[in-house]
């Protein structure tokens, strides 16, 4: 069997593969490993649990509850919230536990449990096995007044986020940044359909909104961060000056231009790590990013004496490399963006926020900031329905991608790796023109399905 947690948590089919069992052991496991540490005996463990929209976070978050206050800790059910606003309530609220019941931007049926520890943390890995380890431990659980209390938060911690999230910008009642700005905004019909909007309007934002009523079964369908068509259309139709999409838990933020033109997260990463270089306050004039991160980004930065540093794909390993090296700004492609002054994690509504800031500011269109950060021509595939665990050691497989490096040479790069998230095995592939980056990745993409065929 393999290791349980992926790159964000445990996540697969709900009911099937992360089922309400699964939830309550994990629950327990959780609060056995990131409930100790305190042996005040005035202090039980606590903990906040949240979940995004999708009809199967509604029995998970309470399993996973249930397993928390089984083993004596006290549980906060926040509610539909988005994942970045649950990590920074846990150091707000300061509690030892934090749970997330989402899937971020995979299909309605699947559903996943990641969790954080103090101040707001994801877990590295090491954690992640211990409470894998405890699973199966046999502990004598509390009774009487000393098993965990739960209650539910009537909404004042989220507007507690949405006003950390406007402060970040230098909202108050005397100044409203983005007055005069009109932003379209797709909330994938996920956690972030009333509070995006809200801290949008609130920092002064005329905002239009479409995919925010969700109803547990339309999550990310045809909408947000994963589908950004819809939200092109309607930027250029409502006359926005741009527009921004989230996935289900709002952890991640694309954007669009005032024409529709799609702008990836390396793009407002460049974007972004210019301004705070300009505001000299990019520390160590340094941005992180990951192995997926496009050459144009890397190349624009280097001409902006900006540096680089990558790490693996998830935005943990990029909080991990900020953390290690104090780094203030890091993210990925697929939008995920860290800004470590105000979040511990990848923070789409922020992200909109603080790209929303710079376009006021610099008195330019979003069009304009972005074409400062030219995108090589890349072409992804995910190769379904093969063996992914094979693919980092199957001959055939890396001669292919030795042969695809030789051809390319210095003009692009080729990257191919297994998911940690999905059943899919990914390859991408950078070229100096799109017909040799599709060539590319079609042959490397073929080689894939016919080696690791299941």
């Amino acid at each position: 069997m393999g290791r349980l947690f992926g790159t964000d948590g445990v996540r697969g089919l709900a009911n099937r593969d992360v089922t309400a069992a699964l939830a309550l052991e994990l629950g327990g496991a959780a609060a056995h490993v990131l409930g100790a540490g305190d042996e005040s005996a005035t202090h039980r463990p606590r903990a906040i649990v949240a979940r995004d929209p999708r009809a199967s976070g509604e029995f998970l978050s309470a399993a996973v509850a249930a397993g928390l206050a089984s083993a004596g800790v006290d549980v906060v059910d926040l509610g539909v919230v988005p994942t970045p606003a649950l990590a920074y309530l846990v150091g707000a609220m300061h509690a030892d536990i934090g749970v997330m019941i989402s899937a971020s931007h995979n299909a309605m049926p699947d559903n996943g449990i990641k969790f954080f520890t103090r101040g707001g943390l994801k877990l590295d890995d090491g954690l992640e096995d211990q409470i894998e380890a405890n699973l199966a431990a046999e502990r004598e659980l509390p009774v009487g007044a000393d098993v965990g209390r739960m209650r539910t938060d009537a909404g004042i911690a989220a507007q507690q986020y949405v006003d950390h999230l406007t402060a970040s910008i230098g909202t108050s009642p005397d100044h409203r940044p983005l007055e005069g700005l009109r932003i379209a905004v797709d909330a994938a019909n996920g956690a972030a359909s009333q509070i995006g909007p809200e801290a949008l309007r609130a920092a002064g934002a005329d905002v239009v909104v479409i995919n925010a009523s969700p109803d547990g079964r339309n999550i990310n369908e045809k909408a947000g961060s994963t589908h950004p068509e819809q939200l092109q259309a309607v930027v250029v139709a409502a006359e926005a000056d741009f527009g921004v999409a989230f996935d289900g838990d709002a952890d991640r933020c694309l954007a669009v231009d005032h024409g529709g033109v799609l702008v990836d997260g390396d793009q407002i990463l460049g974007i972004l790590a210019q301004a705070l270089k300009d505001e000299g306050r990019l520390a160590s004039d340094t941005l992180v990013v990951t192995v997926m991160s496009n050459l144009g980004l890397l190349l624009a930065m280097k001409k902006a004496g900006i540096r680089t540093v990558q790490t693996g794909v998830g935005d943990r390993y990029v909080l991990e490399e900020m953390r290690a090296g104090g780094y203030g700004l890091g993210g990925e492609q697929s939008g995920h963006i860290i800004l470590a002054e105000h979040a511990t994690t990848g923070d789409g509504i922020l992200t909109a926020l603080h790209l929303a800031a710079r376009v006021k500011a610099s008195g330019r269109r979003l069009a304009d900031l972005a074409a400062e950060i030219p995108r090589l021509p890349q072409t992804l595939v995910n190769v379904k329905g093969v063996d992914r665990a094979r693919a980092g050691d199957d001959e055939g497989v890396l001669e292919a991608v030795a042969h695809a490096e030789s051809l390319l040479g210095d003009t692009g790069r080729v990257l191919l790796r297994p998911s940690g998230t999905e059943p899919v095995v990914r390859v991408m592939v950078e070229a100096a023109t799109q017909k040799q980056a599709d060539g590319v990745a079609e042959t490397l993409a073929a080689v894939v399905r016919e080696r690791l065929a299941l």
